[in-house]
């Protein structure tokens, strides 16, 4: 089944709370995107390093919190997240993982029981998926859950702050809106800084090193109607670009697109 075709069926479904989806994660019952998924609630980009890469990667969001806006961090080794959720377990409940060995992604899968070590670190961090229930509320189009598909995702060439072994430039998500709405969308978007904030960049893409729309480095390509303009927002997808430069022994991430899902509130995360 296609992705899209997983979407829609999912979202024909009747309404399930945070907990509830991440039980029909655990057992192999939803394995979609989660965009629209849970409105209400906080969704999370998850990085999972070893102990003794801990440190560096938690230097690299504290500089760089507009793509790594750091929500929450797991002692050593343990795999729950009280803080998140309840029963919340990031071995099992997240839709998609992705299994990097020397920064190289060598395997997905649908949980990392068999992957899970003692020295291991969860860091989630926020996603714009969180704010897209502000836009909607404001009567906004978000055109990626219109159509059924993940966000279109892009490398950049915006520089991020070095930290320790980690460096990269910024990976963006894209949603596109006419002029008006997209002045609405910073107005909005401000209000959440854990969760990416206002968009980094408005109009032309070749301005930040984006020269084929048509093509996402990540996620899928969604239409832009006449007199639309591309809207551009930090990404968590920053930090797999990171791994590929740093070059851990281990690290696991989301799949893009398939999000941790919490019992957070996003009004938890307002700042007006």
């Amino acid at each position: 089944m296609t992705l899209k075709a997983q979407y829609t069926e999912h979202s024909m479904q009747v309404a399930y709370t945070p907990k509830q989806l991440r039980a029909r994660i655990r057992y192999g019952e939803y394995q979609a995107n989660t965009s629209g998924q849970c409105q209400g609630f906080v969704q999370g980009n998850v990085v999972i390093l070893p102990e003794d890469w801990a440190a560096d990667f938690l230097r690299f969001c504290q500089l760089n919190p507009r793509p790594c806006p750091l929500i929450a961090m797991s002692q050593v080794g343990e795999p729950l997240l009280p803080e998140l959720g309840d029963e919340l377990d990031i071995r099992t409940d997240i839709p998609r993982y992705r299994i990097f060995h020397g920064g190289e992604l060598v395997q997905e899968v649908m949980d990392i029981v068999n992957h899970w070590r003692d020295d291991l670190v969860t860091f989630v961090l926020g996603c714009s998926f969180s704010f897209e229930e502000a836009l909607l509320a404001d009567g906004l189009e978000i055109r990626n859950i219109t159509e059924g598909v993940n966000v279109p995702m892009y490398r950049t060439n915006i520089p991020c702050r070095k930290a320790g072994r980690f460096s990269s430039d910024m990976v963006v998500s894209m949603r596109p809106m006419l002029a008006a709405d997209a002045i609405r969308a910073v107005q909005i978007c401000t209000r959440f800084p854990s969760v990416h904030g206002a968009p980094v960049h408005i109009g032309d893409p070749s301005l930040i090193g984006i020269h084929n729309m048509s093509s996402p480095d990540f996620g899928d390509a969604v239409s832009i109607r006449e007199g639309e303009l591309p809207v551009f927002w930090a990404c968590g997808v920053t930090p797999q670009v990171a791994l590929e430069t740093a070059r851990p022994p281990l690290c696991i991430t989301h799949s893009p697109g398939c999000m941790l899902v919490t019992d957070l509130p996003n009004s938890k995360l307002a700042v007006l």
